[in-house]
């Protein structure tokens, strides 16, 4: 069944394999399934008998031949299978095979037909997401001018235009000038889905001498030019370097997953069958909201009840001073450039943005130049209480933990702040930090949540006053309460 979808082609089709099917059927298939598979968007349904195949680890449980070809010629087409739940007895006999990320969704596996044995699978097909086109914009930095960045940025008098300014009022100027700055010296491009890109694994040199010259063989062995041994010796060859390349990706992934965590999970990502619909949730009063804007609200207003406003300040309103432990006040510290520089210095490039869309990557590149600006409005928000509108606003994504989908209390929240926002949090964290050991708050025997010290030091403490007391002579005696 073919059928036309914004100008692109759908391949639908429908396969029963017998369980006692020759050899040379099943490798007809493979072939035509491979001409199907490189030309158009397929959608492949059916009963294909392989009871002894794992779909969620894909391989084969038993060591038959069949079960493994059949998998590596699903590997080899860059099919995903979308049925995770058994169709027949404890076995996933009926199948559900795609090729473009996003063209099937809904798929549910429940009810049987008549007096079959054999589970129904319901899917959608999803047209309008295959065109491969999409509309979120993203900055090149493989384009950027940071050189011209850094020269717009310079020229901006920061003592001087941010004299006498509030905290908001400063923070809007530094942020509207450092963006019209980024306009241009950044271009922006339009970010590409899994569709439109090669897999990581496939090289330059493994697209020329692999696929290309075994679709020329193919030809060949089609016009009687070349001998089907020759095409299955090169096809073998062809899978074989396929298999190294995806296992040399995945090293290089796990040797940088500390320093590049982004790159690892996204290939992790590009594993996982095609994103759900967002699941309908339950409110407070026990509603399901099945619309996305009230699928946005029930998590804001559960997570938002969570939180207590009693000691929080009203905007504006000046702090307490931090007092020691003679009962002076302690003077506000200073806020030198230097260290607001080392901050941005350090700072991931990996990491998101928040909604006030300056880029990580665009303050480590112009820490020299950004470093005075930040100081002088971190040191005002310190000295005032006040802090800009944009470091209190967060872009939160609820991430699914386990239970009940319909439950909001199952969902984790991720938020992406404002990077200049979370390098004042973190002047302020050293700030109390300080405050708190100088004036013992925190006894020298806490090792928990201590920067430095751990589980494993706490042991070592313990460990050297035990045998120490043994030492001497002494008793020791522990008290280990269950809380």
């Amino acid at each position: 069944m073919r059928g036309k979808a914004n100008k692109a082609d759908i391949v639908l089709g429908v396969r029963y394999r017998p369980p006692n099917q020759v050899e040379e059927m099943d490798e007809t298939f493979y072939k035509r399934l491979a001409v199907v598979s490189e030309s158009c968007a397929l959608v492949l349904v059916g009963d294909f008998n392989f009871p002894d195949v794992c779909w969620k680890y894909n391989m084969a449980e038993s060591k038959q031949s069949r079960s493994r070809r059949f998998l590596e010629c699903v590997e080899d087409n860059f099919l995903t299978q979308l049925v995770g739940e058994p169709t027949r007895g404890g076995a996933s006999l009926d199948l559900l095979f795609t090729n473009r990320e996003g063209l099937v969704g809904d798929v549910v596996v429940g009810g049987r037909l008549g007096l079959s044995d054999h589970e129904m699978i319901e899917f959608l097909i999803l047209g309008e997401v295959r065109k491969g086109v999409s509309k979120t914009s993203t900055m090149d930095f493989w384009r950027a001018n940071f050189g011209l960045f850094k020269a717009l940025v310079e020229r901006v008098p920061w003592e001087t235009v941010l004299k006498g300014k509030g905290v908001q009022e400063g923070w809007t100027f530094f942020k509207k000038e450092v963006l019209k700055a980024q306009d241009q010296a950044i271009p922006m491009r339009r970010k590409t889905n899994r569709r439109g890109r090669r897999p990581a694994w496939l090289n330059r040199e493994l697209l020329l001498l692999g696929f290309r010259i075994k679709r020329r063989v193919y030809h060949l062995c089609k016009k009687g030019q070349a001998t089907q041994e020759e095409y299955r010796e090169l096809v073998r060859s062809c899978r074989e370097e396929i298999r190294k390349a995806k296992a040399q990706l995945e090293l290089n992934l796990a040797t940088v997953v500390r320093a590049n965590k982004k790159c690892f999970c996204k290939y992790v990502n590009s594993k996982k069958n095609p994103k759900e619909n967002i699941y309908p949730l339950l409110d407070a009063e026990g509603n399901i909201a099945t619309q996305n804007e009230e699928k946005a609200e029930v998590p804001n207003a559960f997570f938002d009840s969570v939180f207590n406003r009693e000691t929080s300040y009203p905007q504006g309103t000046q702090p307490p001073e931090l007092e020691g432990r003679d009962g002076e006040q302690n003077i506000p510290p200073l806020i030198q450039e230097e260290l607001v520089n080392d901050l941005l210095c350090h700072l991931d490039t990996h990491k998101s943005m928040g909604p006030d869309g300056i880029h990580p990557r665009v303050l480590r590149e112009l820490a020299e130049v950004l470093a005075k600006p930040l100081s002088i409005i971190y040191q005002q928000s310190w000295s005032t209480g006040e802090v800009p509108e944009d470091w209190r606003l967060a872009n939160v994504t609820p991430i699914y933990k386990k239970g009940r989908r319909e439950d909001p209390g199952n969902y984790r929240l991720v938020s992406l702040i404002s990077i200049p926002g979370n390098i004042m949090e973190q002047f302020i964290l050293s700030v109390l930090t300080w405050h708190v050991q100088d004036n013992q708050g925190i006894r020298p025997s806490q090792h928990g949540f201590m920067k430095g010290r751990s589980c494993l030091t706490n042991l070592i403490s313990f460990y050297d006053q035990v045998t120490r007391l043994v030492d001497e002579g002494e008793g020791c005696g522990c008290c280990l309460p269950g809380l």
